[in-house]
This record gives C-alpha cells, structure tokens and sequence, in this order.
C-alpha cells in the first residue's frame, strides 16, 4: 500500500511538472522584444533620416519667399507706364490746346479748302491735298556795304514784321563792279513755319495788302511752275509794325510761298480758297 502511495506521489508530481513546463516557455517573449528591439533602430534611423531630409526642404522653400523683389519690380513697372501714360495725356491735352489757338486761315483751311480742292481735283486721299509749307522773306541791303549800321536796321524791321530773328545772307560770289567781296554781308531773310506762317499769311492778305496805294490786286503771273508763288513788296511800311517816324530808309522785300502743290493751277486755287487777292 505505501508503495502505491508512493507511486501515486511520483506520478502526480510527474504530472505537475508536466503540466508547469509550458508556462516557463518565456523564449517567444524575449524573440519578441528582441524583433521590437531590432525594429525600433530601424524606425529611429527613419526618424533621424526624415530628421535629416527636413533642413533640406527648408533650403529649397527657402529662395521661394525671395519673391518680394519681384513685387516691388513689377510695382516700379507700373509706376512708370502710368507716369508715360501721364505724360501721353499731357502732350495730347497740349495738342488739343495748340490746335484751338490756331488762327482763322487754319481753320478755313481744314473746313472749307479740303473739300473744294478734293472736290475739284478728285483726290483720293487727304494727304494729297496741296497746303503751305513756308513762306520766306528775304530783304536786300546793297547799301550795307559801306555802312553796317544800315544792316542792324534791316534785320530789327524784319525781326519786328516776322516775329522771327532772320539770318544775315552774304554773297556767294566777288563783283567789282558793284564793289562786292565774296562773304560780305548783302541782306537779311526768314523763313516762317507753322503757327507763325499762318500768322504772317493772315495778316499780309488782310492787312498789308489793303494799305498799298491803289492796290488792285496781286498778279497771277509770279507762279515758278512748282506751285510757289513770289510777291514782291515796294515798301515795308505796309506793316503795322514798322513805324514811319523811326526808319532810315524805305526798303522793299520779295515774299516766296512755298506750297505743296505740284501744279501752278493747284496753288492758285489754294491761295485764291485762302484768301490771297488776285487781279481779276
């Protein structure tokens, strides 16, 4: 009986021990810490990696926020366009003004001589419409030759009849016969553009002219066949400007009109439109 008790005894500690064995498996454990152990350096050194990679997106996004000069070049681009267009309006407001203050022949020219000339004529275009060009002024002083001071006067009478300083023309060649040197000085002439042609224009047709004595009109004949018309004028005291009682001597000029005009019959029906009095 007591060895079967003992038998028992054995066989139940046997069994205990059997049945304690596997709850001292504690190897899966440790392969598992060891595979977490083994993974954390891996997830570190991707930590540490995208660590490392960031400073380099913070050095490319970097020139991005550089953009600012940009701005303020483009702000400087549109200044000046708007100054140029500042500067557009200027000069266009300065041509409207210009072209108001025009005189009466420039504005019968435009309304009334543009269409009758392209009526008759048959032009096609305006641009081929004759119109002025310059109007020149020449006055001679021979006597100059001996005496400078009479060269002075001519200039300041033809200064106050153009509203223009003419330039002092000298002679191109040596006559002895009238006692003249190549170079010397003979005379005094201007030439008259723009607003100040029209200007003068208008007042020789409207003016000068009326006070000729006995004035019945300027001859047709002085035309050169290029469309430039020649008057010559005996006394300069036709002029409102020249005062009798301050000049030395009566002197005369010679006035050449300048047109565009390709034929004489073209200028004549400009000037005639404009206002010039011809002989009937």
């Amino acid at each position: 009986m007591a060895e079967e008790k003992a038998k028992k005894a054995v066989a139940k500690e046997t069994d205990a021990t059997t049945k304690k064995a596997p709850a001292k498996k504690s190897a899966p454990k440790k392969e598992v810490t060891e595979k977490v152990e083994e993974a954390a350096p891996k997830a570190a050194k991707k930590t540490t990696a995208k660590k490392e990679t960031a400073p380099e997106v913070k050095e490319v996004a970097a020139p991005k926020k550089e953009a600012a000069p940009k701005k303020e070049a483009v702000k400087e681009v549109t200044k000046e366009k708007e100054v140029k267009k500042e500067v557009k309006k200027a000069k266009e407001a300065y041509k409207h003004t210009k072209k108001a203050s025009n005189n009466r022949v420039v504005k019968h020219y435009e309304e009334v001589v543009v269409k009758a000339l392209m009526e008759k004529f048959k032009y096609t275009s305006v641009m081929q419409v004759p119109k002025l060009n310059k109007i020149v002024i020449n006055m001679g002083v021979g006597d100059a030759t001996g005496n400078a001071k009479l060269l002075e006067d001519a200039v300041k009478e033809l200064t106050l009849i153009a509203g223009q300083k003419p330039v002092i023309t000298l002679a191109k060649k040596s006559e002895a016969s009238f006692k003249l040197r190549e170079g010397q000085a003979i005379g005094t002439k201007v030439d008259l553009r723009g607003e100040r042609m029209y200007d003068f224009f208008e007042k020789l047709i409207s003016i000068a002219l009326p006070r000729v004595r006995d004035f019945r009109g300027v001859s047709k004949n002085s035309f050169d066949g290029h469309g430039n018309y020649t008057l010559g004028v005996k006394e300069q005291l036709i002029f409102a400007e020249i005062d009798f009682d301050l000049i030395n001597k009566i002197r005369g000029m010679d006035v050449v009109i300048v047109t565009t005009a390709k034929t004489d019959a073209e200028a004549y029906e400009l000037l005639s439109l404009l206002g010039m009095p011809f002989q009937r």
